[in-house]
């Protein structure tokens, strides 16, 4: 029976263990995590995500403060086109939450930094290529392109002189996103350095319809390899999604992925950026409290428990505090919906909108329980105590168990009470 510690990751004449963990952003997947994965010999994750409020809450800087003040008098107007990031600052915040995780970095793995493209932020363009040379200026490791097809994205950090030196990959749910992503970067002569294959179990932000339960994804990843094949291209895959026990990850291994990224069993740790409570709320979850649904600005389905704050909460869009997801034109779907009930019941004090979500506030207040579909296991991978929460885990001991547990067993914490 093999292991996950049988098989490595290469890079070039470097090998490590082939574990990531992946960047959940707003600061869930937190620079202690990473780090720790890094120092195993793994790749750890950190997410961009609200990269301004994060290092407000690192480094006492005032980014929000400092934006909120600014357009304090655009907040009750429904046209948000005004509010935009100031490039200088919020390559600041960037440099600051990497050049800060980087320079504590122990041990022979590496630190990634997860960029989604759906943070269009009212210039989608001129913000997502500040984060990105931002993050190639604080020496990050490697870049992982997320939540968005990316076809521009490395042509907006070609003329960076660590271009080619920086890891940089490819998040993609189908041999045609990859593809495309291809065809549109070849006159950069600039080949990913990995993919990561996300399937339907993935957590957060799905790359499905609501038609997600069609898909698998080994399938997908037999595809991709197969594709590779034929193209000969030696581009490392990485399988994400629902690989709960270093068995499953050991299938992937075997089939040809050269690693797997994983987090859902890492959201219970104590290096998770997760508050207390709501991590206790992911431990007791239940296969029924898990769902797909709408309600994401973005238009990408996302799964998150049901019992989530930020599901029918009707609080007033917070774009000139935070405003991440505007588009190119100052708009956010929620923001339409959230007018939408205040024209329909004007005199309510309390509004309700069902179809979409202040996604910005709620992540940053850790009010959106987003997750991965097998959230309901977590209970089986710790103990529960006499007052009925549960033991949080080591990141060290999640990382370890993938690595070295066989037969679909999990290795359980030594009890702490």
């Amino acid at each position: 029976m093999k292991r996950v510690d049988d098989f490595r990751l290469r890079f070039g004449k470097n090998e490590y263990v082939p574990i990531m963990v992946g960047g959940m952003g707003v600061d869930i997947s937190t620079s202690e995590l990473a780090l720790e994965a890094a120092r195993l010999g793994g790749i750890g994750h950190i997410s961009d995500a609200m990269v301004e409020d994060v290092s407000d809450r690192k480094f006492d800087t005032s980014f929000v403060k400092d934006k909120t003040k600014l357009y304090k008098f655009n907040i009750n107007n429904s046209d948000k086109s005004v509010v935009q990031f100031d490039l200088e600052r919020l390559a600041d915040a960037q440099r600051r939450h990497i050049g800060a995780t980087m320079a504590a970095k122990k041990g022979d793995g590496l630190i990634f930094v997860n960029c989604m493209e759906k943070l269009t932020m009212n210039g989608p363009r001129e913000t997502l290529r500040t984060r990105l040379n931002a993050a190639l200026d604080a020496g990050i490791d490697g870049i992982t392109l997320s939540a968005g097809l990316h076809f521009g994205s490395f042509a907006l950090m070609a003329d960076h002189p660590r271009f080619r030196e920086a890891k940089l990959g490819i998040i993609v749910s189908s041999v045609r996103a990859l593809q495309i992503f291809l065809r549109k970067n070849a006159k950069l002569d600039r080949l990913p350095d990995y993919i990561i294959v996300e399937g339907p179990l993935a957590g957060g932000h799905l790359g499905f319809g609501m038609d997600w339960a069609d898909y698998d994804l080994m399938a997908i990843t037999l595809e991709l390899l197969a594709y590779l094949k034929a193209e000969s291209l030696d581009i490392p895959l990485i399988a994400a999604g629902g690989i709960f026990t270093g068995s499953d990850a050991v299938r992937f291994l075997e089939a040809g992925a050269a690693g797997v990224q994983v987090a859902t069993r890492f959201t219970i740790t104590n290096e998770c950026g997760l508050p207390a409570k709501v991590k206790q709320e992911y431990v007791k979850a239940t296969e029924d409290d898990i769902i797909v649904n709408g309600i994401s600005p973005t238009g990408y389905p996302m799964r998150m428990l049901k019992s989530t704050p930020a599901i029918g909460a009707g609080i007033r869009p917070g774009c000139e505090s935070y405003g991440y997801l505007l588009d190119a034109t100052g708009n956010c779907a929620y923001i339409n919906s959230y007018n939408r009930e205040v024209a329909a019941h004007p005199n309510e004090k309390n509004i309700v909108v069902m179809d979409k979500t202040c996604l910005c506030t709620h992540m940053r207040n850790f009010n959106c329980w987003t997750c991965g579909h097998y959230t309901y296991r977590l209970k089986d991978t710790t103990h529960r105590k006499p007052d009925g929460d549960y033991q949080l885990l080591s990141a060290e001991h999640v990382f370890k168990d993938y690595q070295f547990s066989v037969d679909n067993q999990i290795a359980l914490p030594e009890k702490e009470f």
